[in-house]
């Protein structure tokens, strides 16, 4: 464990917002970040474990807050067949250089979920997705620390209880992830079979198509990029979470109350998911929108990811985040969730 001279947060986030913490630990082992979390549950002080900071919003004054930063890394295949393998990636792996590494040697079923930012021991808390995969649809077991019990154990993916980008992690249950556990197909190259019509359209091919590995994760990063939604230096939109809010599901019968034009998906349960972003644009928010003095803003690609446009603070984050609520609430009665942590606030 190595403590590391502090500064601002918004050195280790996607979105760029976050103050000075009092200190930071960095844990390269899981053994390290288990020591790490146990002493800092058995302290009176306040903590936040971050890895790859894809999916926090810090606020601006942090001194009393210390940061435990996951940043144990390996990929290890722990058994294959012809047909599958088990694949274990400790916690403080970078998701897509993840993905990239299953692509290149011909392990199907993350490859949608391309471009993706954050760890990928962070990927199991909100059931990480994305055209038409979840994570939950192949992860196995996860190394877990209990804060309950102080217990490390092997937990199964039924432990977490996951469900549309969330789980128990985002609960009741507390602890800290050392590893996760994937189970992938070997199709020859191929992927699974693809279950989002926006892959399929753009390559115009049958929905359900399987295609090659490395052609979906081109498109996927393509799709993506097009958003503002693969994080790169020089692409103003890319400084944001990914997406601010979590499309809401409703009920079949809610959803005949809305106009027919409002873009939705029947889900297998019967419930309806609703475009988040749509009811923002909806409720009076552009793309490109931002508030007067304020260094906060709408991507001007995709209505759903609140951007930093250089400059901004945690609390002018949160102020736009807070007025978009509040006015989609009053335009469709619909209470838009916050997809990313809010720490500190």
């Amino acid at each position: 464990m190595t403590l590391i001279k502090t500064s601002a947060l918004a050195n280790y986030t996607t979105i760029k917002v976050g103050g000075v913490p009092a200190s930071m630990n960095v844990c390269e082992t899981a053994q390290e970040l288990y020591e790490a979390a146990i002493e800092a549950w058995l302290s009176d002080e306040e903590f936040h474990v971050l890895a790859g900071g894809s999916n926090t919003v810090f606020a601006d004054d942090l001194r009393d807050l210390n940061i435990i930063f996951v940043a144990n890394k390996g990929i290890e295949v722990v058994s294959e067949t012809e047909t599958e393998a088990l694949i274990r990636v400790q916690a403080g792996e970078w998701w897509d250089d993840f993905v990239a590494w299953c692509v290149s040697r011909g392990y199907a079923g993350v490859e949608a979920m391309s471009g993706i930012p954050g760890s990928t021991g962070a990927t199991p808390v909100q059931n990480v997705g994305g055209y038409g995969q979840e994570v939950s649809q192949v992860i196995t077991q996860v190394e877990f620390l209990d804060k309950a019990t102080h217990l490390v154990e092997i937990k199964p993916a039924s432990f977490f209880e996951f469900n549309y980008r969330d789980s128990a992690l985002k609960h009741e249950l507390q602890g800290v992830i050392g590893w996760v556990e994937f189970r992938l197909q070997k199709l020859g190259g191929m992927s699974v079979p693809m279950a989002s019509g926006q892959i399929t359209n753009h390559l115009g091919e049958p929905y359900g198509s399987q295609l090659p590995l490395q052609v979906v994760r081109d498109t996927v990063l393509q799709l993506r990029s097009s958003k503002g939604m693969v994080v790169k230096p020089e692409d103003f939109d890319s400084v944001s979470c990914g997406s601010f809010f979590t499309n809401p599901v409703v009920s079949y019968n809610k959803a005949l109350e809305y106009p027919e034009d409002m873009q939705r998906w029947e889900m297998e349960s019967g419930d309806v998911k609703l475009s988040a972003g749509w009811l923002i644009e909806q409720a009076g928010f552009p793309k490109g929108y931002s508030l007067p003095g304020s260094n906060a803003g709408i991507s001007a690609k995709h209505a759903l990811a609140i951007i930093n446009k250089g400059g901004a603070s945690g609390t002018q984050i949160l102020e736009l985040a807070r007025l978009i609520q509040e006015r989609v609430a009053a335009r469709w009665g619909i209470n838009l969730v916050p997809e990313p942590n809010l720490i500190g606030f």
